[in-house]
């Protein structure tokens, strides 16, 4: 694993991450992945303070934000550091090369009541290498909202879910999930496990799935919850949109589509693919 303090981590990850050129003519079979999503929105790119899952009344209904799980090591200028041992304040790396500090961190601890985990609130486990040879750097988890900075738009990992290399899953002998989530003056992507993921996004009254987020107001008296741009495009898929984008990557390379935004989709979801093809072979 590369040393975190090496600037090289940060300057490595903006070159894989900022304008990646989508990898051509991968071998992918139509996984059965997310096919039995219940919603029917077609796929958009989002310019706007819109978030998937907290749009259009399609919110989560068990409110689980989108968060980083406890142990998460995120980068900060002086290495790598557990999400639960951040304080406000402390700066965190950011893929503009900038490191910014932190203004708030949400927090939300979830406890088992039935056999199984909601879908909602299970974690998404991207392996070790599932995006690159080196990315992540160990197994990350994510909530299933949670987006990644992949190919120059933001994707909840939950629509890249494969049942291989990205996949609900829990660290083992874990009896309850403990999310944390961090608020910058600015959206912003940072790395975790040498990942890019999202900071907190605020949206409505989105910051009411944290358990905690009346102390923002006590630490901000005179300050509303901040409206803040997105830091790219949020391409968002619903159930039978995803399930379309599957089936058409069977398609012939010569078939032309006329939506950029489901073409970046379609070529980060092959590129992908092929990775955990790799990770298996």
């Amino acid at each position: 694993m590369p040393d975190p303090k090496s600037p090289e981590v940060p300057s490595r990850a903006r070159r894989h991450f900022l304008g990646l050129a989508a990898s051509a003519g991968a071998r992918v079979a139509a996984l059965g992945v997310l096919a039995s999503t219940a919603l029917s929105s077609p796929a958009k790119a989002d310019n706007s303070n819109n978030h998937p899952g907290w749009e259009n009344g399609t919110g989560n209904p068990h409110g689980s934000p989108a968060c980083f799980l406890r142990g998460t090591a995120i980068l900060t200028p002086t290495g790598e550091v557990p999400v639960e041992a951040l304080r406000i304040g402390d700066l965190v790396e950011t893929v503009r090369g900038e490191a910014l500090p932190i203004k708030w961190i949400g927090h939300r601890v979830y406890k088992k009541s039935n056999s199984a985990w909601p879908a909602s609130v299970m974690p998404i486990r991207i392996t070790r290498g599932a995006l690159d040879d080196h990315t992540p750097h160990k197994d990350l988890y994510l909530s299933p909202l949670h987006a990644l900075f992949l190919d120059g738009v933001l994707i909840a990992v939950k629509e890249l879910v494969n049942g291989t290399s990205i996949t609900p899953a829990l660290p083992d002998h874990q009896a309850e999930i403990e999310y944390f989530q961090l608020l910058l003056a600015s959206h912003e992507v940072i790395l975790v496990e040498g990942a890019p993921a999202e900071t907190f996004l605020p949206k409505g009254d989105n910051h009411e799935n944290f358990s905690n987020f009346a102390e923002y107001e006590r630490l901000y008296p005179n300050e509303p919850w901040p409206v803040l741009a997105p830091f790219a495009p949020v391409v968002s898929y619903g159930g039978r949109a995803h399930l379309k984008a599957l089936l058409r990557l069977g398609l012939s390379p010569v078939v032309q589509r006329q939506d950029p935004v489901e073409d970046v989709y379609e070529n980060t979801y092959k590129r992908l693919a092929a990775r955990a093809e790799e990770l298996v072979s």
